[in-house]
C-alpha cells in the first residue's frame, strides 16, 4: 500500500504541472499601428474615429503632403490668442482633418509647406510622435526635451483640457511611460491643451485665420490600446480629438510617415531637413573651402629638378689626355697627370708633396682610405716617371689605370 500511495502521489503531481498555465507576458513591442491590437498599437483609435466624426469618411493616405495640390490660402501663420475667437469658422468648402500618429515625423521643408498649405485652407493636422523634425519646431518656435524611456517604471499620467469646460482632467495607467514635453514655445501662438505628470505642455494647437489648425501632441503612449482601454481612459481620447471640428467631412490616416523608406530618401535631403544637420554640413563646406584658398596661397610651384653637378675638372684632364696622347708626346702627358695628381693630394687632403717618400704614401693612404700596396705603386711610377721621362703606351696606360682608381676609391 506505501509503494501505491507513493506512485498515485506522483501521479498527481504529474497532472497539476501539466495542467499549470504559465501566465502571459505582456506584448511591449510599440507599433503604434492601426492595425494592430497589441497594447501598443494603434487599433482603437483608428477605428473609433467613425464615432467621433460620424459625417467623416476616412482614407489612408499614403503620399507625400508635398504632392497635395493646394490652391495660394492667404494667411499661413498662426494668430494670436486675443484673435482666435473673431475667426470666421463657415462649412462653405468640405473641411479636411490629416492625423498622423507614428514614432517620429521627419518632414522635409516642402512637406512642411505643404502642411501649412493645408491648414491655411482651413483644414485641421493632429500630429503625436515621440519625435519632429527639428525643420518643423522650428518653424513653429517649438523646443522639446529629449525623449525618455524609463522602461523600469510602469506608470504613465497625463492630462488633457476639456475643449468646452476648459478642466484639466487627468489620467494614467500602468504601462510604459515613453513620451515627451514642451521645453520651450511662444505663448502669444501657442495653446496649452494637454500636460505631463510635471505640468509641462505635452499637447498644443495653432489656430489659422481661415479656421485651420495645427496639433501637435508629444505622448503617443496615451492614444494606444493599453492606455485608451485602461478603466475610463477612453475620455482622454475622446477630449483630444474633440478639439477638431465636427464639421470635417474627410480624415486622412497617415501611412507615408510610418514609412520612411518608401519615401525618395537621400542623405542630404535628409540634412537639409535638419536645421541642425543643414548649419553643420554648410560650416563644413566653409571650413573646406577656406582651408583650400589658405592653401592654395602657401604652398609654391614645383621646382624642376637640377642635375647633379659634374666634376669639370675631371673632364678638363681626360680631353687633355687625350690631345697629348694623339701627339705621342707619353712623357708629356705623363707630367701632366702627376702634376693634377699631386695638386688633387695637396687641395683635398692637405698634405705636403715635395717629397715622396714612405711617410708620404702612409699618410695619404690613411687619409684617403686607399690601400697602401696600391698608393705605393702609383708613387712608384710617379719616380720613375720623374727619372726617365720617356714611356711607352703600356706604360702611360697603366699609369692612367692606376690614377683613374685612386679617384674612384679615395
Amino acid at each position: 500500500m506505501k509503494n501505491w500511495n507513493v506512485y498515485i502521489s506522483l501521479l498527481l503531481a504529474m497532472a497539476m504541472m501539466a495542467c499549470r498555465q504559465e501566465p502571459k507576458k505582456l506584448n511591449e513591442r510599440v507599433t503604434l499601428w492601426r492595425k494592430d491590437k497589441i497594447p501598443y498599437g494603434t487599433y482603437y483609435a483608428f477605428e473609433n474615429l467613425k464615432w467621433l466624426f460620424p459625417k467623416a469618411v476616412v482614407q489612408i493616405n499614403h503620399i507625400s503632403p508635398a504632392e497635395y495640390k493646394f490652391s495660394n490660402p492667404e494667411n499661413l501663420y498662426p494668430v494670436r490668442e486675443e484673435l482666435k475667437g473673431k475667426l470666421r469658422t463657415t462649412d462653405e468648402k468640405k473641411r479636411s482633418a490629416y492625423i498622423i500618429i507614428a514614432p517620429e515625423v521627419i518632414p522635409d521643408q516642402r512637406e512642411i509647406n505643404a502642411l501649412l498649405n493645408f491648414v491655411g485652407e482651413g483644414n485641421q493636422v493632429f500630429i503625436s510622435a515621440f519625435y519632429m523634425g527639428d525643420s518643423l519646431l522650428n518653424s513653429l518656435k517649438l523646443k522639446i526635451d529629449h525623449p525618455v524611456w524609463p522602461f523600469r517604471q510602469r506608470l504613465l499620467r497625463v492630462s488633457v483640457y476639456n475643449p468646452f469646460s476648459y478642466e484639466s482632467l487627468s489620467f494614467q495607467y500602468p504601462g510604459l511611460p515613453a513620451d515627451n514635453a514642451i521645453s520651450q514655445m511662444d505663448s502669444q501662438y501657442t495653446t496649452i491643451l494637454g500636460r505631463n505628470e510635471t505640468g509641462i505642455a505635452n499637447f498644443v494647437r495653432f489656430t489659422y485665420k481661415g479656421g485651420g489648425g495645427l496639433y501637435l501632441h508629444f505622448a503617443p503612449m496615451a492614444l494606444t490600446n493599453f492606455f485608451l482601454l485602461h478603466k475610463e481612459n477612453k475620455a482622454y481620447y475622446d477630449n483630444v480629438f474633440s478639439y477638431l471640428p465636427a464639421s470635417i467631412t474627410e480624415i486622412k490616416w497617415d501611412d507615408y510617415f510610418r514609412y520612411p523608406r518608401s519615401r525618395n530618401f537621400s542623405a542630404l535631403q535628409f540634412i537639409m531637413a535638419n536645421q541642425s544637420l543643414r548649419w553643420a554640413f554648410w560650416l563644413i563646406l566653409l571650413l573646406f573651402l577656406f582651408i583650400y584658398l589658405l592653401e592654395s596661397k602657401r604652398r609654391q610651384r614645383l621646382i624642376p629638378a637640377k642635375a647633379a653637378v659634374r666634376n669639370s675638372s675631371l673632364d678638363f684632364v681626360k680631353t687633355i689626355g687625350r690631345l697629348y696622347y694623339q701627339r705621342k708626346d707619353n712623357g708629356n702627358l705623363a707630367l701632366k697627370m702627376t702634376t693634377h695628381f699631386l695638386d688633387h693630394v695637396r687641395t683635398k687632403y692637405n698634405l705636403p708633396t715635395a717629397s715622396l717618400d714612405d711617410d708620404f704614401v702612409d699618410r695619404l693612404s690613411y687619409k684617403s682610405g686607399f690601400s697602401r700596396e696600391g698608393l705605393a705603386g702609383l708613387v712608384g711610377l710617379i719616380r720613375t716617371f720623374q727619372l726617365d721621362p720617356y714611356l711607352t703606351d703600356e706604360q702611360l696606360l697603366q699609369f692612367n689605370k692606376k690614377i683613374e682608381e685612386f679617384y674612384k676609391q679615395a
